[in-house]
């Protein structure tokens, strides 16, 4: 069955109550259900999508998975069986006085715990264990480069350490996967996995959004008026030359192109933004102020 929103499918919000979930889901059996719709192929796949919105969001460990991963890896790691075990979908629609006749269909290929949806019961897949998240802070050096880390954590009821090999360009909120090192499953299955999430540290010279970084220079009002050159430092320890022109102004922002953050599983870089603050000073010396106001006699 194709990927849904399944808060959408029941029309509740993503903080509705149980009590809330089992409401909607009522409602919407009883309206499409195969003994209301005989026929109704539309129907008949509603009443499916319910169900398995149902199965998932009132099932608590289930529905933490969804909303903490998402769709998308929510059904990497349960099959339509583990969606539907032990689900209560049975005794709601005996409430509707169906007698546990769910229909003449299967979910997914067949309901995993047969009764109330037909079809020939299945073996049951075991279910996988919970996947755990490690936040490991990096450097921005270490983004820039790559490095390995050696992190510690709770498996299997004991700490365990493990080299982690960091590629470059692993930005905030980038997740590394280590299969098998997550909780134990409850019901005998594998392992759930342990994601390595960063965390990227504050920088004293930039700041980065995504890709790209961030940085100022300071040149004096007269490099501003007359034009200058000046060295840029770069992430990973070296510097680059920039070019000012003349009649530059405070707060001008110049791009160095491709000097940014490398990007994981690609060749390209972002950029690297030097914003140009001009120091004008706070207090002129005599001498300064004569030339200053000989430059205003001129019309400067």
């Amino acid at each position: 069955m194709s990927q849904q929103d399944y808060y959408q499918t029941l029309g509740v919000s993503k903080t509705a109550t149980d009590a809330e979930i089992k409401k909607a889901y009522r409602k919407l059996a009883m309206q499409y259900h195969p003994d209301h719709s005989k026929g109704n192929k539309h129907a008949e796949e509603m009443f499916k999508k319910v169900s398995e919105a149902y199965a998932v969001l009132s099932d608590k460990e289930k529905r933490q998975q969804y909303d903490t991963f998402g769709s998308t890896d929510f059904h990497q790691r349960y099959s339509q069986e583990d969606i539907f075990r032990n689900a209560d979908l049975g005794d709601i629609l005996k409430e509707f006085g169906f007698g546990g006749q769910g229909g003449r269909f299967s979910f997914g290929g067949g309901s995993p715990f047969g009764g109330p949806f037909g079809g020939r019961q299945r073996r049951q897949a075991p279910v996988k264990g919970s996947d755990l998240v490690y936040e490991l802070p990096l450097t921005l050096r270490d983004v820039a480069g790559g490095t390995s880390k050696t992190v510690t954590f709770q498996h299997q009821g004991r700490n365990e350490n493990i080299t982690v090999k960091i590629p470059p360009g692993m930005i905030t909120g980038k997740k590394l996967r280590l299969a098998g090192k997550g909780e134990q499953s409850s019901y005998g299955g594998p392992p759930g996995d342990l994601y390595i999430q960063s965390r990227v540290s504050a920088d004293p010279v930039f700041t980065a959004e995504e890709y790209d970084l961030h940085t100022t220079t300071t040149i004096r009002l007269s490099e501003s008026l007359l034009g200058t050159q000046v060295q840029i430092p770069t992430v990973e320890g070296g510097e680059l030359n920039l070019k000012i022109p003349p009649g530059t102004r405070h707060k001008t922002r110049m791009r160095l192109a491709g000097h940014g953050l490398p990007k994981m599983k690609g060749s390209k870089k972002g950029d690297l933004y030097v914003t140009v603050s001009v120091d004008i000073g706070n207090k002129l010396t005599s001498e300064q102020k004569k030339l200053v106001e000989k430059l205003a006699a001129t019309g400067l």
